[in-house]
């Protein structure tokens, strides 16, 4: 049978309009991107979620174009979470929908999928563990480096910065991040990440992601509001992926990451893959994923 083609929709949810991806018809897959990215990071993946079976859904995050800006400027992990669940009620997903995110739509994912569990059958991460585990590393200078954004984007003047010569930033970002993939070409994905954050309103939403849940007086510690909303970890079947050369996570912390998740969890260290795996690694990433989901469906879930 042949997969209709993706499709470009809008829909209005807590409060915010966003436009959203589609392919596929069945339970829903909400599919969610981080930055500075764009639902295309799962362009590899849809097609085969829509061809198992799945109604793939990827909306571009609030605040990113072609999404609306909303009215507050509000860019707080609650919102992105409610964002999610929002949008599973009103496209009428169930109890077998799976959420699978990445990056700032991992950090969604989990809250989420931890917060409504009802909603969720399934769960899928990829390269932003549980927040609890980022202590594991913070101390390590080559890990403080490599979230030099997280401090260079609380300046004022990163709003003059990031869009100099062409968003050349974020060109360095995404070499940052990635691995050394043979054939890999980011063009497309970091070309569709500037298109979404050119207009300055957008650009602050983007950087408002870690201005507003990383504020410098409170980000780690007992204060820190995103720590205590995403401190619980899903009770459902969770898939954990992460790239080899994104040093957040080595090989024994993925396993205390697996062993913290619920029965019939799972966790992969992608070798020679960066910070992008859907799209740095995406067959062997969608043969993961799709295993995993197979998994909920021949166990009658």
């Amino acid at each position: 049978m042949e997969t209709k083609r993706v499709e470009t929709k809008r829909i209005t949810v807590n409060g915010v309009e966003l436009a959203y991806l589609e392919q596929g018809e069945g339970p829903l897959a909400l599919l969610l991107h981080g930055f500075p990215e764009t639902p295309g990071m799962f362009r590899h993946l849809m097609p085969v979620l829509a061809a198992a079976g799945y109604r793939a859904v990827a909306p571009y995050m609030r605040g990113f174009a072609p999404s609306r800006v909303p009215a507050d400027g509000s860019m707080l992990m609650k919102d992105l979470i409610e964002d999610a669940n929002a949008l599973h009620e009103a496209l009428g997903g169930d109890g077998d929908a799976v959420i699978i995110g990445h990056d700032w739509g991992g950090f969604t994912t989990w809250g989420a999928a931890a917060h409504t569990p009802e909603r969720w059958s399934r769960v899928v991460v990829a390269d932003v563990p549980p927040v609890r585990f980022y202590e594991r590393r913070a101390a390590v200078p080559e890990q403080i480096h490599k979230n030099s954004h997280f401090y260079f984007f609380q300046m004022g003047v990163a709003d003059q910065l990031v869009p100099a010569n062409d968003f050349a930033y974020l060109d360095w970002l995404w070499q940052h991040w990635s691995g050394d993939v043979p054939g890999f070409d980011s063009t497309e994905d970091r070309l569709a990440g500037k298109d979404a954050l050119r207009d300055p309103a957008n650009l602050r939403m983007g950087l408002g992601l870690y201005r507003q849940n990383f504020p410098s007086d409170a980000f780690g510690t007992e204060d820190w509001e995103m720590g205590r909303l995403l401190a619980e970890l899903p009770s459902q079947p969770t898939l954990y992926l992460h790239g080899s050369e994104d040093p957040v996570v080595d090989e024994e912390i993925l396993a205390d990451i697996v062993a913290a998740l619920p029965e019939g969890s799972d966790g992969v260290l992608l070798q020679g893959v960066g910070h992008f795996p859907m799209v740095e690694a995406p067959e062997e990433v969608n043969e993961r994923i799709m295993a995993f989901l197979s998994g909920a469906r021949s166990a009658g879930k």
